[in-house]
Parts: C-alpha cells; structure tokens; sequence
C-alpha cells in the first residue's frame, strides 16, 4: 500500500510540476520565435558579436569622446605624504580613518610621512565584533531561529568590513599606534581565511549561548568571557599581540629626531591627534530613497557593544559638497565611500559616468537614475577613500574632486580622480568635522533619529 501511495505521489507531483511548467508566464514556443527574432545577425551584429566574445566588455565599450585628458591639478588640496595598501582586505573603511588621523598629524606636528598601525585597530575590531555578536545573541536568545533580527546576527556574526563607526568605536577606546610597532602579517593583509574560521566558531558558541539561556542563564556572562578568550588567542595567533606600551623617536618632517618617549597607545593618540571622534564628526549620506534632511540611525549598525549606533543626517549632493569645499579649504581630509566599481578607468585612476558607452555597444540603453539604482540593488556604498581635493571653476563650483585610495601605488600616484558628475551619482557618504556644517545640516541633529533596521541594503559595509 505504502508503494502504490508513493507511486501515485510521485504521478501527482510530476503532473502539477508539467502543469506549473507549461503555465501561461512561461516562456513557450512561440513566444521563443519572437525572442530569437531580436537578433537578426546583420554584418554589424556579427562584428560586434565576434569583438565581444575575444574581449573585455570594458575594452570595448570605451568611448572615445570621453578620453579626453583630466588633469591632474586642483585649485584647493590637503597636504598629504604616501599611499597605503590594504592589499586582499576589506579594510578599506580602517584605512581611509587611520588616513584621514594620520594627515592631520603629520600636518600639526611636522613630520615626515608616517602611517599608522591598521593591524592594531583591526585586532580590537575583530574582537569588539565577537563580543558584539554574543551579547546580541544573548540579548536575543528568547527569539526564534526565524526572527528578522536573530537571523541576521548568524547571518553576519562577524566581517572585515566597516564604516566610520568603526574608527569612533576602535579608536576612541584603544587608540593608535605607529604601523612599525604593529606590522602587518599575512592573515592582516589577506583576511578572508582568518573571518571565516571566527565566522564558524561564532556561529557555533552562537547556538551554544541560546541553548544555555534555557537552563544556565546565569552562566552566559561567564560562558562568553571564555568564548572572548578564545577569539583573543586565534587573533593573537593571526595579527601579533597588541602593545600595551611602547617607545617611539619623532622625527621631524626633514628626519631629524625630536624625542624619544614612551607611550601607551590612548597616550599616543592623544598626543599626537586628540579628536572626539564620536561627538565631533558627524556622517553625511545622499540616500535619494528616504526623505532629505532627516536624521537616521541603524540598529546594531556599530563595531562595539558599547559603541554608538551608525547615525546620520540624509541630504541632497548639493549641500554635502558644499560642505566638502568648505572642509578641503580648510585643509581637512575626510572620510568618504561610494560605489568605486562603476565607470572606474584604473588604467588613468578616472571615474567618470561617459568613460563607457555600453548602451551603444550592447544596442540598448540603462536608464535608471540614482534613486531607481538603490531601490533595485543596483548600486551602493562599497568602498571607502579619503576625500584630499577639489577644483573649483571660477564661479566656484566643482568639476573634478581627488580621493587618496588605500590599493597602493598606480596612477596619479595612487589617486582617483572623480568628475563631479560622477560624484553626483556615486558618491554615498561624507564624514565631515562639525565645525563645517551648515545651519540647515546642524538643525537636523537636533531632530530624533528614525530607527531603521542593520539589514537595509544602504548598509552593507564597505571593504
């Protein structure tokens, strides 16, 4: 009886699925004919076809109009001294923090080029992020499995990615230090590997915290300290030990030394820059998906328990370059991130929406605009740079902008030159000192916040 069920099963399901098959949202034969008949194989579609199929997309669809030599000087540019490299991380967003500290220090105190230690603060971000995941996890173990905001946390225990949240919360609390008293090591400059294993184990103490909560609540506290410990060995295995203390000679900017001193690195920091970060900064974002000129906050969007969620004040591109001006003129740097994968010519580290003509050369056209982009998944933030320049045209408006990019040397000297157009339909998010925002911007952080959810597409962090 228990085959002849099966078998009859197993007929039922193969007709509904020939059924569902053949439903009138399919593609049929006729509808096929008509498909096919979009190709008519002319010389044109031939020669293209034949280019396509040898080549790189990019290659081909060059426009040639748009090649046009951009120069490379700007009317108004923050001193800056040697390019970094975050090699196969996605650190991008450490890098652009740590570049923006280290010209301002370089500036106020004469020295020579100097970097600082990326390997220091992204040890403490790996193990605040651990942390931040357990205790979410604790603080959600009455939740099912299938909850939005459970099943987000084992979905993103943990990455190598980040924002300017990430350098308020890692840097405020455990400061800096110079890049040769905390080298890079290859788990540092390649860290994939090392987020996955701490991704996996995670995930497993994960499921082992919210069984515990059932029965042995009072133990969780305890549990996790263990756990942390475990993360701070695998850490220390991968990226070194962190210093508690060290000695450093200061040169000046001609490599003379100044002094020599010890320091810890929250002495070292504040020495040497001193910033705020959490009350001092403030991030602009150009989100055309969400009213302007509201203040937003992201849940759970921060590298630390006790860190500070990721707010922001929402506003048109015209007024955060507005801003932006006023900041470079000033001679700040700033931290900056956009979508750097469209339209970015690395052979002359151009980003310009005319460089590719792809409608032309596919015979289509790709409308959407900023906001459309957003909505479909089509675009957003993916990496951080440094904002360092503008060139003003003599009514004072902007035609190109200079980001300082953490890839390493090429070209303009491992810069990008973004076109202001460009900058329009990219460019995401600006953190700007708050001595530089305007009447209209400071007025927003005076509103409340809107809450939204950490797993907004907006949100993805930047690597």
């Amino acid at each position: 009886m228990r085959r002849i069920s099966s078998l009859m099963a197993a007929i039922i399901l193969g007709g509904f699925c020939a059924t569902a098959q053949q439903a009138s949202g399919g593609i049929s034969p006729e509808m096929m004919t008509t498909i096919k008949s979009a190709y008519k194989n002319t010389p044109a579609d031939r020669a293209i076809r034949n280019a396509i199929t040898a080549n790189d997309i990019n290659s081909l669809a060059r426009n040639l109009d748009a090649r046009r030599p951009v120069s490379s000087e700007f009317s108004h540019r923050v001193p800056s001294k040697g390019i970094t490299n975050q090699r196969s991380s996605g650190r991008c967003w450490l890098f652009t923090g740590l570049n923006v500290l280290r010209a301002q220090m370089m500036a106020e105190h004469d020295l020579p080029m100097t970097e600082l230690s990326q390997n220091y603060n992204f040890f403490f971000d790996q193990l605040e992020k651990a942390n931040l995941f357990l205790q979410g996890v604790i603080d959600t173990s009455d939740r099912p499995m299938d909850d939005k905001t459970v099943d987000w946390l084992f979905r993103n225990p943990l990455s190598d990615g980040g924002q300017f949240t990430g350098i308020a919360d890692i840097v405020g609390k455990y400061g800096v230090v110079p890049a040769e008293v905390m080298p890079e090591t290859n788990s540092s400059n390649s860290t994939s590997r090392l987020n996955q294993l701490l991704s996996l184990k995670l995930r497993e103490w994960g499921l082992e915290l919210r069984d515990a909560a059932k029965t042995k609540a009072s133990e969780l506290g305890r549990r996790k300290t263990e756990m942390l410990g475990e993360v701070y060995r695998m850490l220390v295995l991968n990226l070194g030990e962190p210093p508690t203390e060290f000695t450093w000679t200061r040169r000046n900017s001609k490599g003379e030394a100044v002094d020599t001193m010890t320091y810890t690195p929250l002495s070292f920091y504040d020495r040497f820059l001193g910033n705020n970060l959490s009350d001092d900064y403030v991030m602009l974002m150009n989100d055309p998906t969400r009213p302007y000129y509201n203040l937003y906050e992201i849940e759970y969007d921060r590298h630390a328990y006790d860190g500070r969620n990721w707010t922001y004040v929402n506003l048109p591109m015209e007024d955060i370059k507005e801003m932006a001006i006023a900041s470079i003129k000033d001679s700040t740097a700033m931290y900056f991130s956009c979508d750097v994968g469209k339209f970015l010519d690395r052979e002359r580290g151009v980003l310009d929406p005319d460089f590719y003509d792809y409608g032309s050369l596919l015979g289509t056209t790709f409308g959407m605009d900023k906001r459309q982009r957003v909505l479909t998944h089509a675009s957003g933030s993916s990496h951080a740079m440094t904002l360092v320049a503008v060139d003003l045209d003599k009514e004072g408006k902007p035609v190109k902008w200079l980001v300082e990019n953490s890839w390493g040397p090429g070209a303009n000297g491992g810069h990008l030159i973004i076109t202001d157009r460009w900058m329009d339909e990219y460019m995401f998010r600006l953190v700007v000192d708050k001595k530089y925002l305007t009447p209209k911007a400071r007025a927003v952080m005076s509103k409340k916040a809107e809450l939204l959810p950490p797993w907004d597409p907006m949100f993805a962090p930047e690597d």
